[in-house]
């Protein structure tokens, strides 16, 4: 196993979100911590004859002031050739890159800088609109920039070519696991010395009919609070039915304290370990007990070189299925063993939806802002929680100041994927 040197570890220079709680980190996470809701009544198209009628949508603007508007961070000539999910990476990118201040113009600094941008779907709203071209106008009326705009390395491909990064390029797609196993490739590659930056994240832009429809008839998702968008997501709560569509992204600069030190970056946080792992046992749904996540989770304490005791509080996968989240409380009861109230837990999906591929990547950056402010995000919408979640310190309804030295976030995915990070404090 790679393990990062504790004398000069991997740290977090830069972080970048466009989320539905709206567009940049501090604006997220005020509202996150305030215990606002990104999930809203489905205006993106028709609705009628789906399940599920809400989503976390990306709010735009103008009508709210901190949402998003490609035009901020994209040649306007440009947009017509990309899906939402490669806007969202972009605008995203954009914070993360301007707070670690690195814009290499060097060639050997460009080459020196990895782009991993994992993706669950990818362009599925261009492809639904294709497919509708086609059928009512002809292939002929198709853009040339059909493909390229959905294919799911173009994320990480345009953010190459914008920033002129040359260094390794890829694109985990992994399900909801995509932008954790980004961060964690990230960190490979500079454990590796194949990079000394890595641009890690994810990013989504799948509320469209395809996947409402294709996770409505896998009967995966929220029915029940359609007419209360704010309520429906409820994870470790008994009331849940689903989870909601989500899209965004998150985006991370990582690299070793040396290099942030000699260029004179701030650290915001360690990204001290990363642990990986299959289930080998459903497409949809992980083993009862956890197994599988149980790897991830051991794995990345493992790297990290700490004692399970020392993590104060574990982001969870958590996305409102009544077998997901039983599942993943079984399965940290198994990696913390006696730790009960001890070890404080939520779900920051009550307030975002579920991202898909980008929900590993806005996970982390919450994780990291929880060590940084002290203050641990609620899940909310917790009326009556299930007995597995009591057990613990299960953070409801309202953040909790404390104080913790480490973070575990967890991320899992369809075809029986895991992945587990680690987060520490900065280093003074």
């Amino acid at each position: 196993m790679l393990k990062p040197d504790p004398a000069d570890p991997i740290v977090v220079t830069g972080m970048g979100v466009v989320s539905p709680l709206g567009v940049g980190v501090p604006v997220m996470w005020e509202r996150l911590t305030s215990g606002r809701s990104g999930i809203v009544q489905n205006d993106r198209f028709d609705t009628e004859g789906f399940g599920a009628t809400i989503a976390g949508l990306v709010p735009v603007k103008p009508a709210d002031p901190q949402g998003f508007d490609p035009a901020d961070f994209i040649d306007g000539k440009e947009i017509k050739k990309m899906d939402l999910f490669i806007q969202y990476a972009i605008g995203a990118a954009h914070e993360a890159l301007a707070q670690a201040n690195w814009h290499p113009t060097t060639w050997e600094d460009q080459a020196a800088t990895a782009t991993i941008i994992g993706s669950g779907v990818g362009g599925s709203p261009v492809m639904a609109k294709a497919v509708e071209i086609i059928q009512t106008k002809g292939p002929r009326r198709l853009s040339p920039f059909t493909v390229p705009s959905f294919l799911a390395n173009l994320a990480a491909g345009w953010l190459s070519i914008l920033h002129e990064f040359r260094g390794p390029i890829g694109t985990p797609v992994t399900a909801c696991a995509a932008s954790a196993q980004a961060i964690g490739d990230g960190m490979r590659l500079i454990l590796t010395g194949e990079a000394e930056v890595a641009v890690v994240g994810g990013a989504e832009g799948s509320v469209d009919p395809i996947s409402l429809g294709g996770f409505g008839a896998s009967r995966a998702l929220a029915t029940t609070f359609n007419d209360a968008p704010d309520k429906a997501s409820r994870p470790f709560d008994k009331g849940h039915d689903g989870f909601v569509l989500s899209e965004g992204a998150a985006v991370l600069v990582i690299e070793k304290l040396s290099h942030a030190r000699a260029r004179g970056a701030t650290p915001l946080a360690v990204l001290a370990g990363y642990g990986t792992s299959a289930d080998a046992y459903h497409l949809t749904a992980g083993s009862p007990d956890g197994a599988g996540a149980q790897v991830a989770m051991r794995n990345a304490i493992k790297m990290a070189g700490i004692d399970q005791n020392q993590i104060g509080y574990v982001n969870a996968h958590a996305t409102s299925t009544a077998v997901g989240d039983a599942a993943e409380l079984a399965g940290i009861g198994a990696v913390f063993p006696g730790r009960g109230k001890d070890l404080a837990i939520s779900s920051t999906k009550s307030a975002t939806g579920h991202m898909l591929g980008a929900a590993g990547a806005m996970e982390a950056v919450i994780s990291v802002m929880a060590l940084r402010e002290g203050l641990l995000p609620a899940s909310i919408n917790i009326v009556d929680p299930m007995e597995e979640a009591a057990a613990f310190d299960l953070v409801a309804n309202q953040p909790k100041a404390k104080a913790v030295d480490y973070v575990l976030s967890n991320s899992f995915g369809f075809g029986g994927v895991n992945a587990a990070l680690v987060f520490g404090k900065a280093p003074a």
